[in-house]
């Protein structure tokens, strides 16, 4: 009896474990059952390797190196980061890094501090560009030709951990110890912001990262308030980022209800469409936008959105044709995934994904050489055209899908003054190494001016500099061959200048000089001052025939842009 009455006690719990295991088991073996032949042998070939292979294997190793050749086979976009890498390729988008802050530059095998970082670690501590970085905690990395990817890795760290300095100052007969502790550094998205004349903007976008827009917004407030009524958006050589970025960017441009940007994927989750809330503050202002064959993906969402709602005047060489959206998963090993989960498409219903073919990355990668061969960087005719996928803006001009944005207005690739002489003496680095010779050797006189005017009025004449960097490169191997010089006279002065700019004033100020002489540049100040980029941007001839807009069917039909959101690389 009393036996009986346990049995009783213990009834429930015997009965809930074997429920458990129930579910358990058949979990596995439904799961084992889902399996498909591949997954099947792949796990049996690793169980063969590990248990009978001749020798001792590391099988995770293995799988580590087989990852990123699985991937290989798919889209061109989808790649596998390891868990070494993961932390430096993220920090390009997160807007920051921890380090010394400063930029640097190898010369004649010793690092050369080219920039501080106004109030980074290295500012605190007394660093000046200029400076020589001889040790690193003690070691000797001058003269030793290590790669800059490798002082980089000596000069990063965690935030609060220090490393110690080996200074050569030019007036400094003792060698200068500073112990920096590393913090937070800004890795900047826009790279110049300034006014080009006295109403409109210029602003050099290099990427989309998490502080992308607030730097953006931040620059067009400034120029606002500095009179500006117009502005370009430089987006040549943007790769693109996050895509949360550029649907901010263009959501300062539209009026309400403007679409932005439409995603369908394989499942119903990553479909989605997302509209202005019509709470822009520059959505008034004429506007242009230039881009290149290096521009893409984010990029070409925000410069897609302004062509197809009539709101940008385009500018350039057709972008890239990046029309796939990734979705980074991390992996238990703190490795990450960034998959392909769908594909975007601008306003109009166009998918300017370019052709691929898995498995062949070579071919996708080569692309951009094969648009060289047959002339596209020179003669817009050169263009191939998918007139099968022809669309209309929201005021009725064709516009095509299929492979990047077409931009309105082409502008050539610029040869003018490229010789034999100034590929010898640019290959060779001679324009950095003297300009950076010259600052140096000029810096305290030169550092007195605070802005580009007055210190190129401290710069001596043209003739002088030139006569100057040819000796200088005489002296370097390259002889004087004054029929091509006098060709290419003018972009290496102006070259010259720029550097000389950017190394006394700071990166950001060297395209206040560049921009002088960027044909691209120049066009899209014609272009404004015609009024050609007001809105709605018109087309030159008159079409008289629409095609529908093709827009993908989406489950969110009406997502109002209002908020920051998830991160989704699109680059």
């Amino acid at each position: 009896m009393k036996s009986s009455k346990n049995l009783a006690a213990w009834l429930p719990l015997i009965i809930a474990v074997c429920m458990a295991a129930g579910i358990w088991i058949g979990l596995y073996v439904n799961r084992t059952y889902r399996l498909s032949d591949g997954e099947k042998k792949f796990s049996h070939v690793l169980e063969l390797i590990k248990d009978e292979y001749v020798e001792d294997v590391d099988v995770d190793s293995l799988i580590e190196m087989t990852m990123p050749n699985l991937l290989t086979n798919l889209d061109p976009h989808t790649v596998y980061i390891p868990a070494s890498e993961l932390k430096e390729v993220n920090s390009d988008l997160d807007g920051s890094f921890s380090g010394i802050g400063i930029s640097f530059t190898m010369f004649t095998d010793t690092i050369t501090v080219n920039e501080v970082i106004p109030g980074g670690p290295s500012d605190k501590v007394g660093l000046l560009a200029g400076d020589r970085i001889v040790t690193i905690n003690d070691s000797m990395v001058a003269g030793h030709n290590i790669p800059s990817t490798d002082i980089m890795k000596m000069l990063r760290g965690e935030k609060g951990t220090s490393v110690k300095l080996g200074i050569k100052r030019a007036n400094a007969k003792k060698r200068l110890v500073f112990d920096v502790i590393r913090g937070d550094i800004p890795v900047n998205s826009v790279l110049a912001s300034y006014m080009i004349n006295d109403s409109i903007g210029y602003i050099k976008v290099s990427k989309f990262g998490r502080t992308t827009y607030n730097e953006f917004f931040t620059s067009l407030v400034q120029l606002a308030a500095d009179g500006a009524s117009g502005y370009i958006v430089d987006l040549r050589g943007n790769g693109g980022g996050i895509m949360e970025a550029a649907i901010l960017m263009a959501n300062e441009f539209l009026p309400v209800n403007a679409p932005i940007v439409y995603t369908r994927g394989r499942n119903q989750d990553d479909d989605s469409a997302v509209y202005a809330d019509g709470n822009g503050s520059f959505s008034k202002a004429s506007l242009s936008i230039l881009i290149d064959e290096y521009s893409a993906s984010a990029s070409e969402i925000f410069a897609g959105a302004m062509q197809d709602n009539d709101r940008a005047l385009i500018i350039g060489r057709r972008s890239f044709g990046k029309g796939l959206v990734q979705r980074q998963t991390m992996l238990p090993d703190s490795s990450a995934i960034r998959i392909t989960v769908s594909r975007y498409y601008t306003p109009s219903g166009r998918c300017i994904q370019k052709e691929y073919s898995k498995g062949k990355r070579n071919q996708y990668e080569h692309e951009i050489l094969d648009r060289y061969d047959r002339g596209e960087f020179y003669d817009s005719d050169s263009i191939k055209l998918n007139l099968d996928l022809e669309y209309t803006t929201a005021g009725g001009r064709k516009v095509y899908g299929g492979g990047g944005i077409m931009p309105d207005v082409f502008v050539p690739n610029d040869t003018t003054g490229i010789t034999s002489y100034y590929v010898n003496v640019f290959n060779a680095g001679l324009p950095q190494k003297y300009a950076f010779d010259y600052s140096d050797k000029n810096r305290d006189r030169l550092s007195k001016s605070t802005d580009v005017k007055s210190l190129l009025r401290q710069l001596p004449g043209d003739d002088e500099i030139l006569q100057g960097f040819v000796s200088y490169a005489v002296a370097n191997g390259v002889p004087a061959r004054w029929y091509y010089i006098n060709i290419s006279s003018k972009i290496i002065v102006n070259y010259l200048k720029a550097l000389i700019v950017n190394d006394i004033l700071g990166s950001g100020y060297l395209y206040q000089v560049t921009n002088t002489q960027d044909n691209t540049v120049l066009k899209a100040l014609d272009e404004m001052k015609k009024g050609n980029a007001d809105a709605p941007i018109r087309s030159i001839e008159n079409h008289k025939e629409k095609k529908a807009a093709t827009v993908p069917s989406t489950t969110d039909t009406k997502n109002v842009i209002n908020e920051e959101g998830t991160d989704t690389v699109a680059n």
